[in-house]
C-alpha cells in the first residue's frame, strides 16, 4: 500500500527520519512463506496482510506476528494491500477518539482518497450520520454517492458547511493542517472533536515550494486551552504508526481488524483500489498521491511489468 506519509517520509518532514538506504512502506499483503519458531494460528501458504514498521515495498517482507491478519476469502490481495492503514486509521478516530454515533455529522477532508473513502464507508454503517467532504473537482463524479455533501477542495467550505448546518458538525477529520486546522476548529458544534491525522500542506514537491511549507506551518490555529473549555471542545491528534510501533498498542489494534473484517465479510464496507503500479514505477505513484489525483488506494505490485512508456 501506498500512503501519503510514505511521502512525508520521503521529504524527512517526520520526527527521526530514518537514515538511508531505506526501503519505504508500512503494509502489505501476501502468502506466509517461513515462520518464526513460537509463531501460532497461521501455516506457511496462508494468504495475509500485514502492518509493518518500514520495509513494505518489498518482494519478502518479515514483520511480528502481531501485526499480521488473515484475508477473508473473497478479498484479493490488492484490496488487502488497501485495507490496513486506511480502515484502521479511519475506525479508529471516527469510534475509539470521537465516539461517532446515530444522527452526528462529520467533516473529511481529501474525501477521494484511501482515508476519506473508509471514512465514508465507515459513516454508512452508523444510521443517519451526515458526512461533509472536500475533494478536487474532478473526483465529484465518481464520488458523490459516498458522502452527503460534497465541496471543491479551493472552496470555502466553512461558509457551504454552515450554509446547511448552522450549529457546524460533531466531528472534524483532518488530513490537511495549515489554515485548515483553525476552520476545522471554527466548525465544531459543543463536545465536538477535532482529530489531526496528517498534514499534506506541509508536503514540497515538483508542484509545492519549501515557501509553501513554511506558510503553512505558520497558518496552523495555535490552541488556546481555555478557548477550548469555554466552548467545550475536543481537540485530538491520531497517528496509527506510532501507536503500533512507538506505544505498542497492536492488541488494541487487533480487536479493532476483527471488527473491520466482520463489517468486510457482511458487505458493509470495501477497500477502493485507485491502481496497480510496477515498483519501478514507484516515482509516478507518488507524485500521482502527491498531485491527489487518486480516487481510493495506490498499490505496488512486486508481480506486474512497468506499463511502457507511449512516445
Amino acid at each position: 500500500g501506498l500512503n501519503f506519509i510514505d511521502l512525508m517520509v520521503r521529504q524527512g518532514n517526520i520526527d527521526n527520519p530514518p537514515k538511508t538506504p531505506l526501503v519505504p512502506g508500512f503494509e502489505c499483503s501476501g502468502i506466509v512463506e517461513a515462520l518464526g519458531d513460537s509463531v501460532k494460528g497461521f501455516e506457511i501458504g496462508d494468504r495475509v496482510m500485514a502492518f509493518v514498521n518500514y520495509n513494505a515495498w518489498a518482494e519478502v517482507v518479515c514483520t511480528p506476528v502481531e501485526f499480521v491478519y488473515k484475508i477473508p476469502d473473497d478479498m484479493n490481495f490488492s484490496e488487502a494491500a488497501a485495507f490496513p492503514m486506511n480502515f484502521v486509521a479511519a475506525y479508529m478516530m471516527l469510534f475509539e477518539v470521537a465516539n461517532l454515533r446515530e444522527g452526528m455529522s462529520v467533516l473529511v477532508h481529501s474525501a477521494g482518497g484511501g482515508v476519506g473513502q473508509a471514512v465514508a464507508q465507515l459513516c454508512s454503517t452508523i444510521p443517519n450520520v451526515t458526512v461533509f467532504g472536500t475533494a478536487s473537482s474532478f473526483k465529484h463524479e465518481a464520488i458523490k454517492n459516498s458522502v452527503t455533501h460534497l465541496f471543491d477542495r479551493n472552496a470555502d467550505y466553512v461558509q457551504e458547511v454552515k450554509r446547511i448546518s448552522t450549529d457546524g458538525v460533531d466531528i472534524v477529520l483532518d488530513c490537511l493542517c495549515g489554515e485548515n486546522t483553525g476552520k476545522g476548529l471554527s466548525l465544531l458544534k459543543p463536545l465536538g472533536t477535532y482529530i489531526l491525522y496528517g498534514s499534506s500542506n506541509m508536503v514540497t514537491g515538483e508542484t509545492k515550494s519549501f515557501f509553501s511549507f513554511a506558510k503553512s506551518w505558520w497558518q496552523v490555529e495555535k490552541v488556546n486551552p481555555i478557548k477550548l473549555y469555554e466552548e467545550n471542545k475536543v481537540i485530538a491528534g491520531f497517528s496509527l504508526l506510532n501507536l503500533l510501533f512507538k506505544q505498542n498498542r497492536g492488541g488494541l489494534i487487533k480487536g479493532v481488524m476483527d471488527k473491520l473484517l466482520n463489517l468486510y465479510n457482511s458487505k458493509k464496507i470495501k477497500p477502493v483500489v485507485d491502481s496497480l503500479w510496477a515498483l519501478e514505477e514507484v516515482k509516478e505513484a507518488m507524485q500521482r498521491i502527491h498531485d491527489r489525483g487518486n480516487i481510493g488506494k495506490l498499490i505496488l505490485d512486486v508481480e506486474k511489468a512497468p506499463t511502457p512508456l507511449v512516445s
